[in-house]
């Protein structure tokens, strides 16, 4: 099943663009082929925003992302991980994206 993903702010699309090909896989096989996010990849980490946990060649990523309607998985911000906790600057700017996210959905629920 292809889960449908949308993106907000280009941040995902340049998180993508530093990783290799064979990382890109990585993430997009977990994020779209799957019917259920494996609890072992996926940490709520506040205020509704999750991180998806990605080792790959001893390097580990996370991508936050919110659920949406219970449908529509969210990405934002990704970032390649080098410390053992979360930064705090990167959940910060995720739950900012995740409430500038939720205030462009309101202006364009408001021109309809």
């Amino acid at each position: 099943m292809k889960r449908v993903i949308i993106t907000f702010g280009g941040y995902f699309e340049d998180f993508m663009g530093k990783l290799t090909d064979k990382e890109q896989q990585k993430v997009d096989y977990l994020l779209r082929t799957q019917d259920r996010l494996p609890i072992k990849f996926i940490k709520l980490i506040r205020d509704g925003v999750y991180e998806l946990r990605i080792e790959y060649n001893s390097k580990i990523y996370r991508v936050f992302f919110i659920f949406d309607e219970d449908k529509i998985v969210v990405l934002f911000n990704g970032f390649h991980k080098k410390t053992q906790k979360t930064p705090q600057n990167e959940i910060t700017k995720a739950i900012t994206i995740k409430e500038e996210y939720y205030e462009y959905k309101r202006q364009q629920n408001k021109e309809l």
